[in-house]
């Protein structure tokens, strides 16, 4: 079964210029497969192995969480109180003259109505901000300010600043640095000796690590980028630690002696809080920190950092799971075909085969939507192709990378904005209302 996987997922690096993946799959709660295959760097020959490192990107998130939920197992937090009244270092800010409550249910679970989707990231050498001037939005952090703008509780709605409220959470309960506290909470105690929230990564372990590629499959300058938002995006690990981190989780839910959740807590996680807009694979909620499909009987996450792309599945009640890892920004094409591979080759009956069509726009379109597009009087950004993707700067913002969605349509790499473009100009979607930009 090993050779036909990694046969077909050679074949996909190449299809979709992604220079090396890695991967593990878990049956029973075991270990039947690990396999890599491509490259660490475009540029050069090493292969990548098992144990080549990755940036985990969003996946950071739900290993960030079950921190946070051994704290409440300890006492030291609790679900439903509100944040503020434990948060010392940066607290919740009024919005106008409303103090909004959140609390940890909330914010795990992306209900509490917070700003930021998610971050750029920064070329790897560049001044980076601490957690404070992240959370406020000040320089040199190159984000709007985490804020709550909608009722708290009400609706799903993804935000990486959320969970950066949660790594403040953390580091003030416990007068602990992040990073520090997930090597005593998570990572040693599951043994996820690859893994760390190391921002900027050491150099010592440079050579451990796969280099972020773009679109076109060349590597960043810099090798990657950082990512000081810990909790959010900061992880770097490999798909054996990941897999094994879900299987943790599965045997919480199970109540093995030795699980790092309580029966009750471990329940509640893959317990559905709030439906999600955001459907992969067949996870179309949210549980405490993880997506969840099927009631709560799959769970996982996805991650997509500048140059990297993941994904995390397993089954509460099998004991089946899968990670994939790459190293370039075409890669979600070669996880998502890596996990229809495997689910083929372990026999799982219930996965879809189906996988997303990709689309590849023209060039020459793409060059022909360049240029600038006014909003409104005395606001405009401008457009710049750049292999299959657009840059748009914003006023006073660092440039955003927009993917294609279908056709005309492009989406935010870190926000919750489109743009749809014709013949006369392109229309900007966000929050709901849809503004035709002209060009200038």
């Amino acid at each position: 079964m090993t050779n036909v996987v990694k046969a077909e997922i050679e074949a996909d690096l190449a299809e979709y210029q992604v220079p090396g993946v890695s991967w593990a799959v878990i049956e029973g709660g075991e270990f039947v497969e690990r396999g890599s295959a491509g490259l660490v760097d475009a540029g050069g020959s090493d292969p990548v192995t098992e144990r080549t490192l990755f940036q985990a990107c969003s996946i950071s998130k739900p290993v960030a969480v079950l921190a946070a939920l051994r704290l409440v197992d300890q006492g030291l937090l609790d679900l439903d109180e509100d944040v503020n009244s434990r948060l010392k270092s940066w607290r919740v800010p009024p919005t106008g003259d409303w103090q909004p409550v959140l609390t940890l249910r909330q914010l795990v679970s992306h209900s509490a109505g917070l700003t930021v989707h998610g971050f750029p990231g920064y070329p790897y050498g560049e001044e980076l901000p601490s957690l404070r001037q992240i959370l406020d939005g000040v320089p040199p952090a190159t984000n709007f300010g985490v804020r709550v703008d909608t009722v708290p509780g009400a609706q799903f709605r993804y935000s990486g600043g959320g969970t950066l409220v949660v790594q403040q959470l953390l580091e003030d309960v416990t007068g602990t640095p992040f990073r520090q506290l997930m090597q005593e909470l998570v990572l040693g105690p599951l043994g996820m000796s690859d893994s760390d929230y190391a921002q900027p990564l050491p150099e010592g372990r440079h050579n451990q690590a796969a280099v972020a590629h773009d679109d076109l499959g060349r590597p960043t300058e810099g090798r990657w980028h950082s990512y000081p938002e810990l909790a959010a995006a900061g992880l770097w690990t490999t798909p054996s630690d990941l897999v094994t981190f879900a299987q943790a989780v599965k045997n919480s839910y199970d109540g093995v002696a030795g699980a790092p959740l309580s029966l009750e807590l471990a329940r509640e996680t893959l317990t559905p809080q709030v439906p999600s807009s955001e459907r992969i694979g067949g996870l179309d909620a949210l549980g405490l920190g993880l997506f969840l499909g099927q009631g709560g009987r799959l769970f996982g996450h996805s991650g997509s950092n500048a140059g990297f792309r993941c994904h995390l599945l397993a089954y509460r009640d099998t004991g089946r799971g899968a990670a994939v890892m790459t190293n370039g920004d075409n890669g979600s094409w070669v996880v998502e075909k890596a996990f229809v591979s495997i689910a083929a080759a372990y026999g799982w009956e219930d996965y879809p085969a189906e996988v997303s069509e990709r689309v590849v726009p023209d060039a020459e379109v793409l060059a022909g939507w360049a240029g600038t597009y006014r909003l409104r009087e005395g606001w405009s950004f401008e457009v710049e192709s750049s292999g299959t993707e657009l840059i748009v700067k914003f006023p006073r913002q660092s440039p955003v990378r927009f993917r294609a969605m279908a056709g005309d349509r492009f989406g935010a790499s870190t926000a919750d904005t489109e743009l749809r473009f014709d013949d006369g100009g392109v229309v900007f979607v966000q929050n709901g209302e849809e503004i035709r930009c002209l060009r200038e």
